[in-house]
Protein backbone atom coordinates (compact mmCIF):
# COMPACT_ATOMS: atom_id res chain seq x y z
CA UNK A 1 0.00 0.00 0.00
CA UNK A 2 1.18 3.18 -0.82
CA UNK A 3 1.78 5.97 2.12
CA UNK A 4 -1.19 7.46 0.55
CA UNK A 5 -3.47 5.33 1.15
CA UNK A 6 -2.69 4.84 4.41
CA UNK A 7 -2.53 8.33 5.37
CA UNK A 8 -6.51 8.41 4.14
CA UNK A 9 -8.60 6.37 6.96
CA UNK A 10 -12.20 6.20 6.21
CA UNK A 11 -14.18 7.75 9.38
CA UNK A 12 -15.47 5.31 11.53
CA UNK A 13 -19.00 4.71 10.53
CA UNK A 14 -22.20 5.08 13.15
CA UNK A 15 -24.10 1.39 14.10
CA UNK A 16 -27.22 1.19 12.07
CA UNK A 17 -29.88 -0.41 14.53
CA UNK A 18 -33.06 -1.68 13.40
CA UNK A 19 -34.00 -4.72 11.32
CA UNK A 20 -35.58 -2.73 8.73
CA UNK A 21 -33.84 0.88 8.21
CA UNK A 22 -36.07 3.38 6.22
CA UNK A 23 -33.33 5.40 3.26
CA UNK A 24 -35.79 8.60 2.42
CA UNK A 25 -34.97 11.16 -0.23
CA UNK A 26 -36.33 14.93 0.80
CA UNK A 27 -36.54 17.73 -0.77
CA UNK A 28 -33.75 19.46 1.66
CA UNK A 29 -32.43 16.59 3.98
CA UNK A 30 -30.52 18.84 6.33
CA UNK A 31 -33.96 20.65 6.87
CA UNK A 32 -35.99 17.31 7.25
CA UNK A 33 -32.98 16.28 9.82
CA UNK A 34 -33.26 19.53 11.88
CA UNK A 35 -37.29 19.01 11.99
CA UNK A 36 -36.83 15.51 12.77
CA UNK A 37 -34.72 16.65 15.82
CA UNK A 38 -37.32 18.97 16.73
CA UNK A 39 -40.34 16.46 16.16
CA UNK A 40 -38.86 13.42 17.46
CA UNK A 41 -35.89 14.18 19.51
CA UNK A 42 -33.80 12.31 16.77
CA UNK A 43 -30.13 12.27 17.08
CA UNK A 44 -28.21 13.17 13.63
CA UNK A 45 -24.79 11.13 14.20
CA UNK A 46 -23.53 11.22 11.02
CA UNK A 47 -23.41 13.62 7.78
CA UNK A 48 -21.94 14.30 4.59
CA UNK A 49 -21.08 17.61 3.41
CA UNK A 50 -23.58 19.89 1.80
CA UNK A 51 -22.58 20.33 -2.01
CA UNK A 52 -22.56 23.31 -3.89
CA UNK A 53 -26.28 22.76 -4.51
CA UNK A 54 -26.72 23.00 -0.67
CA UNK A 55 -27.70 19.20 -1.50
CA UNK A 56 -26.44 16.31 0.94
CA UNK A 57 -26.11 12.67 -0.10
CA UNK A 58 -26.29 11.32 3.33
CA UNK A 59 -27.54 12.01 6.37
CA UNK A 60 -27.57 9.24 9.43
CA UNK A 61 -30.31 9.63 12.38
CA UNK A 62 -31.36 7.77 15.31
CA UNK A 63 -35.14 8.17 15.90
CA UNK A 64 -36.52 6.15 19.20
CA UNK A 65 -33.52 3.21 19.15
CA UNK A 66 -33.95 3.10 14.89
CA UNK A 67 -31.65 4.10 12.26
CA UNK A 68 -33.53 6.57 9.46
CA UNK A 69 -30.99 7.82 6.67
CA UNK A 70 -31.93 10.85 4.31
CA UNK A 71 -30.54 11.98 1.09
CA UNK A 72 -31.63 14.89 -0.63
CA UNK A 73 -32.58 14.25 -4.57
CA UNK A 74 -30.14 13.65 -7.22
CA UNK A 75 -31.39 13.40 -10.83
CA UNK A 76 -28.38 13.93 -12.60
CA UNK A 77 -27.64 10.45 -10.90
CA UNK A 78 -31.15 9.35 -11.92
CA UNK A 79 -32.54 9.87 -8.56
CA UNK A 80 -34.90 12.64 -9.11
CA UNK A 81 -37.76 14.22 -6.41
CA UNK A 82 -40.67 12.21 -5.93
CA UNK A 83 -43.75 12.76 -3.56
CA UNK A 84 -43.46 10.45 -0.68
CA UNK A 85 -46.23 7.62 -1.39
CA UNK A 86 -47.18 3.81 -0.46
CA UNK A 87 -45.61 4.15 3.22
CA UNK A 88 -46.07 4.80 6.39
CA UNK A 89 -43.16 5.57 9.19
CA UNK A 90 -44.59 3.68 12.49
CA UNK A 91 -42.33 4.48 15.60
CA UNK A 92 -43.87 2.23 18.79
CA UNK A 93 -43.52 4.48 21.77
CA UNK A 94 -44.19 4.22 25.34
CA UNK A 95 -45.85 7.84 26.03
CA UNK A 96 -47.76 8.88 22.90
CA UNK A 97 -48.87 11.67 24.27
CA UNK A 98 -45.51 12.90 24.78
CA UNK A 99 -44.67 12.35 21.49
CA UNK A 100 -47.76 13.10 19.40
CA UNK A 101 -47.49 16.66 21.28
CA UNK A 102 -43.93 17.22 20.55
CA UNK A 103 -44.93 16.24 16.80
CA UNK A 104 -47.74 18.37 16.34
CA UNK A 105 -45.91 21.38 18.04
CA UNK A 106 -42.78 21.12 15.81
CA UNK A 107 -45.25 21.59 12.84
CA UNK A 108 -46.72 17.69 11.59
CA UNK A 109 -50.16 18.18 10.07
CA UNK A 110 -52.74 15.42 12.01
CA UNK A 111 -54.21 13.06 9.66
CA UNK A 112 -55.77 10.56 11.83
CA UNK A 113 -56.29 11.82 15.62
CA UNK A 114 -54.77 9.44 18.37
CA UNK A 115 -57.77 6.64 19.52
CA UNK A 116 -57.62 3.42 20.71
CA UNK A 117 -58.20 0.87 17.82
CA UNK A 118 -59.96 -2.36 16.79
CA UNK A 119 -57.07 -3.59 17.18
CA UNK A 120 -56.39 -3.02 21.09
CA UNK A 121 -53.55 -0.30 20.54
CA UNK A 122 -53.77 3.48 20.92
CA UNK A 123 -52.65 4.95 17.11
CA UNK A 124 -52.55 8.35 15.59
CA UNK A 125 -51.08 9.70 12.04
CA UNK A 126 -49.87 12.51 11.15
CA UNK A 127 -47.79 14.32 8.06
CA UNK A 128 -44.42 16.11 8.22
CA UNK A 129 -43.41 18.98 6.57
CA UNK A 130 -41.47 16.52 3.54
CA UNK A 131 -44.81 14.71 2.51
CA UNK A 132 -44.00 11.50 4.91
CA UNK A 133 -46.80 9.92 6.68
CA UNK A 134 -45.78 8.55 10.38
CA UNK A 135 -47.77 6.66 12.53
CA UNK A 136 -47.41 6.62 16.55
CA UNK A 137 -48.45 3.08 18.04
CA UNK A 138 -48.73 2.23 21.46
CA UNK A 139 -50.64 -0.12 23.85
CA UNK A 140 -53.36 1.16 26.26
CA UNK A 141 -52.46 1.60 29.90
Amino acid sequence: MSQAATAQKPEAQPETRGGVVPYISVDGAVKASEFYQKAFGAEEVARQPVDDKGRTMHIHLYVNGGSLMLSDPYPEYGYPWQAPQGCTMTLRVDDIDFWWKRGVEAGMEVVTPVEVMFWGDRYGQYRDPFGFLWALVSAVK
